[in-house]
Order: C-alpha cells, then sequence, then structure tokens
C-alpha cells in the first residue's frame, strides 16, 4: 500500500471519527429531553440511561392542556407558527425586493444596500430589545405578535438580501431584456422572471428566518405578556414560577415544539445546502455565456403575455 493512500485512509478515519463524536456531541441534549420527558414525575433525574417504564403522560397533558400551566398551549403553539410563518414570508419578500432593486433596477448607489443591511449584525440583538420595546409602545404594539414579527424580520433580512443578491448575479439579465421588449412592467419583471429563478435561494433564505424566529426566547418573553398571546417558548418560562417544576412536561413541551424545524429542515435538506452554494462562486465565462443564450431563447420562444 502506497503512503499517499495510508495518509488519505488514515485521513477518512479520522474525519469521520470526528464526526461520529460532533453528532454524539449535538445529540446527548436531545436524547436527554426525551429521556426526562417519559419519566414520572420525580424521577427525572436518577441517572438512569433508560427509564423502567415509559410514562407518555406529561405528552397527554399536552394533548389535552391538562396542567394549570398548558391551559392555552395549542393557541400558544399556534401563535410560534403565526409568528415564524410571518417572518418568514416578510424576509423572502423584503429581501427579494432588495436585491431586485440592486441587481437589476441598475441604480448607482445600490451596491450599498448589502453592506448598509449586513452592518446591523454587528449590534447584538440583546442591545436593542430596550429601544425596541419603546418603539412597539409608541405604536401601540403592546403585547401584539405583529412586534415580536417586525423584530425577527429585521434580524433576519440582511442574511436574505445576501444569498438572494449573490444568486441573482447569476441570472442573465437579458432575460429583463426580454420582457421589457414584450412590455413588462418591473413588477411583472420581478413576479415572473426574477422571483421564479430565485427559488433555490429562497428555500435557505426561508428556513434560516423561520429559525430566527423560532429560536428566540428575548424578544418573545419581552414583548409579549399575556397567556393568550405569549408562545411556547415564552410559556416554559411559567413553569419555574412554581414550587416545585414538573420537569418532565416542560420536556415533552421542548419535544413537540421543536418539530415543525426539524421536519422543514429534513424535507428541505438537499435543497438548503444546494441554494447556500450555488452563489458561492463564479461560472466560467463560457458557460455562463450558453446558459444566458440558451435561457433567454427559450423565453422569447414562449412569446409571453404580460396581463394583456
Amino acid at each position: 500500500m502506497s503512503i499517499p493512500l495510508r495518509r488519505w485512509r488514515t485521513t477518512r478515519l479520522a474525519a469521520a471519527g470526528g464526526g461520529l463524536l460532533l453528532l454524539a456531541w449535538t445529540l446527548i441534549p436531545v436524547y436527554n429531553m426525551l429521556l426526562i420527558a417519559l419519566s414520572d414525575d420525580g424521577d427525572e433525574f436518577t441517572g438512569a440511561i433508560w427509564p423502567d417504564e415509559m410514562n407518555l403522560d406529561s405528552f397527554r397533558l399536552i394533548w389535552s392542556e391538562g396542567h394549570w400551566y398548558l391551559e392555552h398551549f395549542w393557541r400558544q403553539f399556534s401563535n410560534s407558527l403565526l409568528i415564524g410563518m410571518a417572518t418568514m414570508l416578510l424576509t423572502v419578500l423584503i429581501g427579494s425586493l432588495a436585491s431586485f432593486a440592486m441587481g437589476r433596477m441598475r441604480s448607482r448607489h445600490a451596491w450599498t444596500v448589502g453592506p448598509i443591511a449586513l452592518l446591523t449584525y454587528a449590534v447584538p440583538a440583546s442591545f436593542l430589545v430596550i429601544p425596541f420595546t419603546r418603539v412597539t409602545h409608541a405604536y401601540g404594539l403592546v403585547d401584539s405578535p405583529w412586534a415580536v414579527i417586525a423584530a425577527h424580520t429585521t434580524f433576519a433580512t440582511p442574511f436574505a438580501i445576501l444569498v438572494f443578491h449573490q444568486y441573482g448575479k447569476l441570472i442573465p439579465t437579458e432575460l429583463d431584456d426580454a420582457a421589457r421588449v414584450d412590455g413588462a412592467t418591473p413588477w411583472q419583471m420581478y413576479w415572473r422572471v426574477y422571483l421564479p429563478l430565485l427559488m433555490p435561494a429562497v428555500i435557505p433564505s426561508s428556513v434560516f428566518a423561520l429559525l430566527v424566529a423560532w429560536n428566540d426566547y428575548l424578544y418573545q418573553f419581552l414583548l409579549l405578556s399575556s397567556p393568550r398571546s405569549m408562545t411556547v417558548i415564552a410559556a416554559i418560562d411559567q413553569f419555574f414560577d412554581s414550587d416545585e417544576a414538573p420537569w418532565n412536561v416542560m420536556m415533552a413541551m421542548a419535544m413537540v415544539y421543536t418539530l415543525p424545524p426539524l421536519v422543514l429542515y429534513v424535507a428541505l435538506q438537499q435543497r438548503i445546502v444546494a441554494g447556500l452554494s450555488a452563489g458561492a462562486g463564479r461560472q466560467a465565462p463560457r458557460r455562463q455565456d450558453g446558459r444566458r443564450a440558451a435561457t433567454s431563447k427559450l423565453l422569447t420562444s414562449r412569446s409571453m403575455r404580460w396581463g394583456r
């Protein structure tokens, strides 16, 4: 066996071992959550690797809202879904419109939008919570999900602008010229040409925006106060108000709460990776020119009608 082949196999085994170790380190907290959720009340921290008898009472309590802190659980879960979906849609809309204006409207100062938007990440989100709270009071958005949606959209949009702008550079500008010849307005160019071709970048940006809203605790805890308007992640904090917190119920809530983003990520995993890597590098000039010519010829041959 040659020395380069041995080094390659050793490197591959070391990488596989490191990946397995990292995977185990990541899944151990999730396993502990499941272990506590399936344990009896009072037996959560016995140190057992697996409970002697699996107890699903905590999940039954969540389903039937049988605990006094769970009487609004499904409404709080719907609030979490509302905030996550609204943040996702607004992030995609604002980010795609901004990237369209930066790359297609031929404005001389359009390139400054991306760097200025990314500067918002230089300020920690926790520093902005007090000013944002005062703004919500000034506009009458106290205890409203839309205050949280506005905050999450503010933090997720810069990343979406960056991804959309990088991917939008790969969309041929000849398509815009063909659309203008056919009489398309700027809005029709955005909706019928730019946004459909931008779809591979829309998926990772949407998932990122959903995770920003789904994992946030600070803004949801401070901006939502009533039990019917707060989200699940803020409602879990109520359990610490009692003398003996039901840890099995809390962990069962956490397991249920993690299901929507987990299912979404598993279903769209390949599209997420493809969308993030699509704009990472530039295509070769010959290949890029061939793609532009092919797509331009395809769209012009369809004789598109722009609302006429």
